[in-house]
């Protein structure tokens, strides 16, 4: 180990962190100065990976989880030699168009791993890559080749260790002994408001214990105990590891390290001169020219690693030829065709039940589709097909996953299964919880990963449950996150094409909406509407003759409602020309070219919008006093008196058609 080239890299890394925060005149220096040692010695001799490939797929992983410390992995990034991240994107740290973004960004640069910065959410991200680590080992390692084998690094701060997303991700991890999973712990016990003992005075490493994690300790500014702990933690194999390192927050600062004032400021000109003096710093952005040559012989032993690994590689495929062309389909992104289930006219079936038997056809033509639900296989109708397994401590080849009710960590680490890539990921719970879990679904639409959340029980049709479990506010909610497409199926083969669409979409994550109760299978008269169905809207039933006087949007279980009153208006008026429009995705059709929009909704007729939510929303396509919703919370009893309690009925939208 070359201390004295590590300790030069430590230097370089406060340097560049402490210019580039006073540059942007914004920033948080505290962790980068704090924790120099660690980068230091974590990118200079732990961390095997290659800067000149970062995709390689089996490079081990590390996230930032306090990422408001980014300078920190900014400046390690440039130091060891990854391209995106030059010196003039550290200059222009936090600025417009820079890659050196304000808390790392997933897509920015090669060795971003993950988009962090909301606390907590970086370790659960790093469970769910140590997830990935194990299913992939266990399908395509053999006894005389390991293609997959890596280990996942994170950081954390005492921010990320209160939130609660990281408790439950590190009770799941205990849990389900993720061994390669490595946690460093930087504990300087200071945050915004000042001493971490205003509120956080737990023993951290006994709950860790508890958690079922091996529990280490040491300073950060040890290289040779920082090496040994991780050997540790690697000799484990059945317990992740955490590793508390005692440290001083913005270290080499010297009348602000220790204080709350280093955490999220510049240090301003008077305390980088000084700061600079005291560590022997000359000039701005200054770097070691020892560092430098350190990394440029490190890189070159990172790629012969990397391309021994590509031999290896070659060899195995060689050996293995099936096992290769499923390893390039898993790597690939690409779908393959599924045997659909096929649904009789008038057949009745709730649509999280033909949701099951749709994934159930994708996941046995996908064999890269893994996920489940936050304790509810059976109400969220989200089992695998039973040759699929179940992912355990014991089974890694498993692909349903036990979340626990952990929804909030389940989405979290649905992400980093989708990020660590070679899986595609699913997870499911109540919508009514789409609340729990609804930061990890913003991070997934910022990454723009195709994550698939399954969320059924989606109205008031929940019934006797009652308001608590009946989501009346969350189909907007959902929608207006930008990048999530909302998918709601109006009946079981709509269904079907739903886990269709959610599987061919690549720029984002995808919300499948499903019904708790029986839906009918309906005539359709579009003899296109499985193509037309991907604008996110297509004609259900048409108007007799002549435009249309009126026309029924509506959503999900919300269409047999409209088919119905459909036939009660015409019933009183039928010279009344009624067409109805299923929506299964409203932002999907609202994005289409105007000319698939008004094919489907003539300009300038009368429009009612239907379904069983707040009208939040519908306001593009209908009036105020068209817009037939729910703006209120349920009512506990059976569903259709719940429906009928909260005026929400076939009688009722038929009056509304005829008063127009």
């Amino acid at each position: 180990m070359n201390i004295a080239a590590l300790e030069k890299i430590a230097l370089s890394v406060r340097a560049l962190s402490m210019d580039a925060i006073q540059k942007a005149n914004s920033g948080h220096p505290g962790l980068c100065l704090g924790a120099a040692e660690l980068g230091a010695i974590l990118y200079g001799e732990l961390l095997r990976h290659d800067p000149s490939d970062p995709a390689w797929a089996d490079r081990d992983r590390f996230v930032l989880s306090a990422g408001h410390g980014s300078m920190f992995l900014y400046s390690l990034l440039h130091l060891s030699g990854y391209r995106d991240m030059s010196l003039d994107e550290i200059k222009n740290f936090r600025q417009v168009g820079s890659r050196a973004a304000g808390h790392p960004e997933y897509g920015l640069a090669g060795g971003i791993e993950a988009t962090s910065g909301p606390l907590g959410q970086g370790i659960a991200m790093a469970v769910g890559m140590a997830v990935a680590e194990t299913m992939l080992a266990s399908r395509f390692n053999t006894p005389s080749h390991t293609l997959v084998n890596h280990h996942t690094y994170v950081l954390v701060g005492d921010g990320c260790l209160m939130e609660g997303v990281s408790a439950e991700a590190s009770s799941f991890a205990g849990h389900y002994g993720l061994g390669k999973l490595i946690v460093f712990y930087d504990s300087n016990k200071i945050t915004i408001d000042g001493s971490t003992d205003i509120a956080f005075t737990e023993d951290t490493a006994k709950r860790y214990e508890a958690y079922g994690w091996q529990v280490l300790s040491g300073s950060m500014y040890d290289f040779e105990e920082i090496a040994k702990l991780v050997s540790q933690a690697k000799a484990e194999s059945k317990k992740p590891s955490l590793i508390i390192l005692k440290s001083i927050i913005g270290k080499g600062a010297p009348t602000k390290q220790n204080t709350a004032d280093i955490h999220g400021s510049p240090l301003g000109a008077e305390e980088l001169a000084a700061a600079k003096k005291g560590l022997g710093i000359e000039g701005d952005f200054y770097i070691a020219p020892e560092a430098v040559e350190y990394f440029k012989t490190r890189a070159a032993e990172l790629k012969k690693i990397r391309e021994s690994w590509k031999a290896e590689f070659e060899a195995w495929s060689k050996e293995n030829p099936e096992k290769r062309k499923e390893w390039d389909q898993f790597h690939s992104g690409k779908v393959l065709p599924a045997q659909l289930p096929a649904f009789a006219q008038g057949e009745k079936i709730a649509t999280r039940t033909a949701g099951n038997k749709a994934l159930q056809a994708v996941a046995a033509a996908n064999l890269n589709l893994v996920g489940g639900s936050a304790d509810l296989k059976g109400p969220n109708a989200v089992g695998l097909p039973s040759d699929a397994g179940t992912w355990s401590a014991a089974n890694r080849r498993g692909r349903y996953i036990h979340f626990g009710i952990r929804e909030f960590s389940m989405a979290a680490i649905s992400n980093g299964i989708q990020l660590h890539g070679g899986l595609r990921s699913y997870c499911a719970t109540f919508m009514v919880f789409s609340d729990y879990l609804r930061p990890a679904l913003r991070l997934s639409a910022l990454m723009k990963q195709p994550v698939i959340y399954v969320f059924t029980h989606d109205s008031i049709y929940v019934g006797e449950d009652g308001p608590t479990h009946q989501p009346v506010e969350h189909l907007a909610s959902l929608r207006v996150i930008p990048n999530v497409r909302v998918l709601r199926p109006a009946d079981p083969e709509e269904t079907a094409c739903a886990w269709v669409m959610a599987m061919d979409n690549h720029s984002g994550p995808s919300c499948l909406a499903l019904s708790r109760q029986n839906l009918t299978v309906f005539p359709k008269d579009d003899p296109d509407w499985k193509n037309t169905i991907r604008t996110g809207a297509y004609i259900v039933k048409k108007e007799s003759g002549g435009q249309a006087d009126l026309v029924l949007m509506a959503t999900g279980s919300e269409l047999g409602l409209a088919l119905e009153a459909a036939q009660l208006a015409l019933a009183k008026k039928p010279e009344l020309k009624i067409r109805v429009v299923s929506v299964i995705s409203r932002e999907l059709f609202e994005s289409q070219p105007a000319a698939i929009r008004e094919t489907v909704v003539p300009p300038g007729c009368r429009v009612i919008a239907c379904e069983a939510g707040v009208h939040s929303g519908w306001e593009r396509w209908a009036r105020p006093e068209d817009i037939f919703a729910i703006d209120r919370f349920g009512e506990s009893g059976p569903a259709a008196r719940a429906a009928e309690h909260v005026g929400f009925t076939a009688e009722k939208l038929a009056e509304r058609c005829l008063a127009g």
